[in-house]
């Protein structure tokens, strides 16, 4: 069973930057897609940036201009360079797969929190 562990999270202020790395323990090239999503308090889950298996991407209309996706495939990794952080960037993100038989593969999330 691959697994997905997330890390990079933490308290930065407005205007700040972070860095979240999400590792995977198989080969990520064997998932059609991987991605960030993200989930406030008393809010649903929505998607912020998403990677497909050739390299595509799509972004949140919210983060566009402000955070990259980007994989390594020799180190089974993706990461979600956000710059320009504003306190609504604060949230849960958790790392996401999609297999091609549909399934998905879901991290434990890490807390981003911007506040000056």
């Amino acid at each position: 069973q691959v697994q997905l562990v997330e890390s990079g999270g933490g308290l930065v202020q407005p205007g700040g930057s972070l860095r979240l790395s999400c590792a995977a323990s198989g080969n990520i090239l064997s998932f059609t897609a991987m991605g960030w999503y993200r989930q406030a308090p008393g809010k649903e889950r929505e998607l912020v940036a998403q990677i497909s298996r050739v390299g595509s991407t799509n972004y949140a209309d919210s983060v566009k201009g402000r955070f990259t996706i980007s994989r390594d495939n020799v180190k089974n990794t993706i990461y979600l360079q956000m710059n320009r952080l504003k306190p609504e960037d604060t949230a849960v993100y958790s790392c996401n797969a999609v297999l091609y038989s549909g399934s998905t593969i879901w991290g434990q999330g890490t807390q981003v929190t911007v506040s000056s």
